[in-house]
């Protein structure tokens, strides 16, 4: 079961750090706002300018390759990498609600959704235990927070969290 942990850890920084990638590579080019500069009723964006259809995009198919080259069917990654996002736009929704700028750092509120809505959505597949899932929730914040910062140190990502 550990070398499945392993996968599901790996699939998830690949997830999310394949948009902070693409960004790098790609600069504003092909950067559209999902949101589209609409604002919520807090008058306040609503998801922000840092999430794009691009890093959505892109996110996506490349976790479910990522899936398939560790031995894990593709149609499982798309769902990780889809889901993953999902947490990231309901991290992103929560952060403007609470004036954090795009780009803000909020310890746990940048981590857990994106990791634990893409394990709850394939908890029944994979036979997970909610234990596991903390495990693997705590296990990705740990892996963030020190892969931001070597990518930061690259000078890939531009904040160093």
């Amino acid at each position: 079961m550990i070398m499945l942990e392993l996968k599901l850890l790996f699939l998830l920084m690949v997830a999310n750090g394949v948009p902070i990638l693409i960004n790098k590579a790609l600069g504003k080019r092909l950067a559209r706002p999902i949101d589209g500069g609409v604002r919520f009723i807090d008058r306040r964006p609503l998801f922000g300018p840092s999430k794009t259809w691009r890093g959505l995009i892109s996110a996506i198919p490349v976790t479910g390759l990522a899936a398939a080259g560790v031995e894990l069917p593709f149609e499982l990654g798309v769902w990780v990498g889809a889901t993953a996002m999902l947490g990231d736009l309901f991290s992103s929704f929560l952060k403007r609600r609470l004036g954090i700028p795009a780009s803000g750092m909020a310890l746990g509120l940048d981590q857990i959704p994106e990791s634990l809505f893409p394990l709850l959505a394939v908890r029944a597949e994979l036979g997970l235990e909610l234990i596991q899932i903390a495990g693997l929730v705590a296990g990705f914040l740990f892996a963030e927070l020190v892969v931001s910062r070597i990518l930061f140190q690259l000078r890939i990502r531009e904040q160093p969290y």
